[in-house]
């Protein structure tokens, strides 16, 4: 029994010796890091999240490009401005994969757009872009529909008669109706189950995407498999999601007429009758679900959190939003019907708006990508399937690119003359091959959505409450902790 006991620790030593050896030797070219531990990699050491926090603490140590290791794979880490834009656009194809790790194939199987790769991801976000212009992103027709919504949200805003609310829900129903809008054509009702269900699901999977339990799938995924919770919980709501958007599908190939394309789902059936026979068209019904799935977890859970940040943010700084309200009534009046050209003649009101994306921050770190070839990344040698993360929280904090980074500032984004301007460091989108494909349709919804509450409402904290937390809740995006205001009509 003591020989079989001595042989099995001998084997078990020596299987992480050599694990050991061997993420050493693979160590010896990539940038430097923290040491990893055998199959855990530096996990233990981030108490199994990829926290912006850490990677800050880990530049400090090791410079602006470093290496984690994520069990037996290593991550290459871009901190800060220069290196996150150097290290996504100096050899932008290089850089343009995702990885097919078991956490990224439990969400897509390596189809749609978000996940993909290769000629089926270029394929998929060619016709994306393509169709989302054709249904009017960036034009009148598709302000019309960021306008009803807002008026919708104005309407259940109106009928609180300012009473305290938390204004996550009719945020998200908004948000979330408006995507709905473009890929099913129609809206769904507030009070609708499955509506409420589909919104719950993705909140479900975006919070198991950034947790603990995530990155125990990805080193056990048979035991999380079985025995996980969090992870059968997303299993569930994933597989809600995936039923309910091929019911849609279904739905659309009964009624649909030839020529008559109205939104995606349309629009992506046509091209399946289109590239029939076409060996080279990726076009089918598991990559449409799979796109559609994509187009609402980007378009809802990012919009909508960026907009509960801001209504938090105006009764935080009531001067911001008082000065706000100014200029909408100076420049427009008190009954305008706001359209993203306005944007142009309301300086401060843009400035705001893209202040409360870089305050807000709610995506600490960008989707990973993977190097498609051995490349070379700020200096350093970085092998084919490498994955490659961009923190964008070291960017839209940067103190070499922000006068006060760590402050609530609109005037980041004014000249001395009060005039708009961009900056460079502004990217909460990302950038390179892989940046934001809805990015328009978000800049629109948040400007038309924002300026038509600040003309409608005044944002105040409830009687009797004085402060609020403003600290992140951490999670696939940053969200505010749970709070109430009172929309008072003006």
């Amino acid at each position: 029994m003591v020989t079989v006991s001595a042989v099995l620790v001998f084997f078990v030593v020596s299987l992480l010796l050599i694990q050991f050896l061997k993420v050493q030797w693979m160590r010896r070219r990539l940038p430097p890091g923290p040491t990893p531990y055998p199959f855990f990699g530096n996990l233990l050491q981030m108490n199994f999240k990829i926290h912006h926090e850490h990677l800050k603490k880990m530049a400090k140590s090791y410079g602006n490009i470093f290496t984690l290791w994520v069990s037996n794979s290593p991550v290459v880490v871009l901190q800060g401005f220069q290196a996150v834009k150097e290290g996504l656009t100096v050899h932008a194809e290089d850089v343009a994969g995702r990885p097919q790790e078991v956490s990224i194939t439990f969400m897509s199987h390596g189809n749609g757009v978000m996940f993909s790769n290769g000629h089926l991801w270029k394929q998929q976000r060619r016709f994306g872009l393509a169709t989302m212009r054709k249904m009017g992103v960036g034009r009148k027709s598709q302000e019309y529909r960021l306008q009803e919504e807002a008026c919708h949200l104005v309407e259940y805003l109106q009928k609180t008669n300012g009473k305290p609310l938390d204004p996550t829900m009719p945020v998200v129903h908004t948000v979330a109706n408006v995507i709905c809008s473009m890929i099913f054509g129609h809206r769904f009702s507030t009070e609708d189950e499955n509506f409420h269900h589909l919104i719950e699901s993705i909140d479900t999977i975006i919070a198991f995407v950034n947790s603990i339990s995530f990155h125990v799938y990805e080193i056990f995924p048979w035991l999380a498999r079985h025995f996980l919770a969090p992870f059968k919980k997303a299993k569930s709501s994933l597989d809600f999601v995936k039923a309910l958007l091929a019911k849609e599908v279904e739905s659309h190939k009964e009624k649909r007429k030839p020529d008559e394309n109205q939104d995606f789902i349309d629009y992506y059936l046509a091209e399946i009758d289109k590239t029939k026979g076409d060996a080279d068209a990726t076009y089918d019904e598991e990559n449409l679900i799979q796109a559609i799935f994509d187009l609402f977890i980007a378009g809802t859970e990012t919009t909508a959190t960026t907009l509960c940040w801001a209504l938090l943010f105006m009764v935080v700084y009531p001067d911001v939003q008082e000065k706000v309200q100014k200029e909408l009534d100076a420049v427009l009046g008190c009954s305008h019907v706001f359209c993203y050209e306005d944007r142009k003649k309301l300086p401060y009101t843009n400035a705001v708006v893209h202040e409360i994306q870089r305050y807000s921050n709610i995506v600490l770190i960008a989707l990973p990508r993977e190097s498609v070839k051995d490349t070379e990344l700020l200096g350093y040698h970085v092998p084919k399937n490498t994955i490659i993360v961009a923190n964008i929280d070291s960017v839209l904090s940067d103190p070499g690119k922000w006068e006060t980074p760590d402050q609530f500032n609109p005037g980041h984004f004014l000249d001395k003359d009060g005039n708009f301007v961009n900056r460079e460091a502004f990217l909460p989108f990302s950038i390179g091959q892989r940046v934001c494909m809805g990015e328009l349709l978000a800049r629109m919804e948040l400007f038309i959505v924002f300026s038509t509450l600040l003309q409608a409402f005044t944002f105040t904290l409830p009687e009797g409450v004085k402060e609020v937390n403003t600290k992140f809740v951490f999670g696939g995006t940053m969200k505010p902790h749970p709070y109430q205001l009172c929309a008072i009509p003006r």
